[in-house]
């Protein structure tokens, strides 16, 4: 009888093992930066989100930036619904403030590309050497036109903006200002003004409800990401993030993690656990139900065969 509830308590010890989480070396992650909340894909810093974003979206002094090779941009608000990003380029033309710009750019290897809703707009662009006018109805010796290779629907949109009093100030013809679309930007999503010959740009994401009126418009640029083929949430981490914990990774697989609160474990399940490292692994109350069920059905089961 005692070799028999020996085994069982074995058994019972055993189990309740497997129900723990496997620890591993502690970080943390912060669960904002600055007013922006971070969910999944993005994270606080490094070992935090998901690896292929981390190099593009960092957090320093309370203020997440992202980083391409043409600049540094604050990151102003993320639409996690949606999953579009919304940055703010300094260099950017506005109804407030036009100044000189190199352009705007993606690199080629980033999980992000412009949503549809992005209008920019080419300010102050040279008619006689700018790649963005090619020449129509030349044949020999014959008289030629120059005709942008713009939105033709665009027109409308640099006659507003052209109303902006710093904008104006350029004192160019509208003709200069040229529309430009993401899907023109080809697929490396390069707007490089420089080999454009355009002097600066103005990009905007919604009308706001004021089509006519561009001091209302929201400028930024908007982008899209995504972080698998499907791009479904992933089921370790939604389970990470509903127990109260941090998504992020670790090792040189870069292996899916669960950073509780606090910073003080690192779980490769979730945080149904709280850690004290000087009294081990104690459930927390709001979760301990399930678990108790199962050990209680086990202790059971075990009762039967002893």
């Amino acid at each position: 009888m005692k070799a028999k509830n020996c085994f069982s308590t074995t058994l019972l010890c055993i189990y309740l093992t497997l129900l723990l989480p496997t620890p591993i070396s502690s970080q943390y992650c912060q669960r904002t930066c600055g007013n922006l909340h971070l969910k999944y894909p993005f994270g606080s810093g490094p070992g935090c989100g998901d690896p292929r974003f981390h190099p593009y979206v960092t957090c320093s002094q309370e203020k997440l930036t992202l980083t391409t090779h043409t600049g540094c941009y604050t990151i102003t608000a993320i639409d996690y619904n949606i999953k579009v990003l919304y940055i703010t380029d300094p260099s950017m033309s506005t109804c407030s403030c036009a100044q000189p710009s190199k352009g705007f750019g993606l690199d080629w290897n980033a999980p992000f590309s412009f949503d549809d809703n992005n209008i920019f707009s080419l300010l102050d662009c040279s008619i006689t050497s700018s790649p963005i006018y090619k020449p129509d109805g030349f044949y020999g010796g014959g008289n030629s036109t120059l005709v942008p290779l713009c939105d033709s629907e665009g027109a409308s949109i640099c006659s507003l903006l052209y109303s902006c009093r710093p904008i104006s100030a350029l004192n160019t013809p509208i003709s200069t200002c040229c529309v430009y679309t993401p899907v023109d930007l080809g697929p490396s999503f390069e707007m490089d003004l420089q080999k454009l010959k355009c002097t600066s740009y103005s990009g905007f994401f919604s009308f706001n409800g004021q089509d006519s009126n561009p001091q209302s418009w929201e400028y930024g640029v908007a982008l899209k990401y995504k972080f698998s083929v499907s791009n479904d949430y992933p089921g370790a981490c939604a389970d990470c993030e509903r127990s109260n914990g941090v998504c992020g990774y670790t090792g040189d697989y870069n292996s899916f993690i669960c950073n509780c609160p606090g910073g003080r474990l690192n779980t490769t399940g979730d945080c149904l656990f709280s850690p004290y490292w000087s009294h081990g692994l104690r459930l927390l109350p709001w979760k301990m139900g399930g678990v108790w069920l199962q050990i209680y059905s086990l202790a059971l089961f075990l009762g039967c065969i002893s």
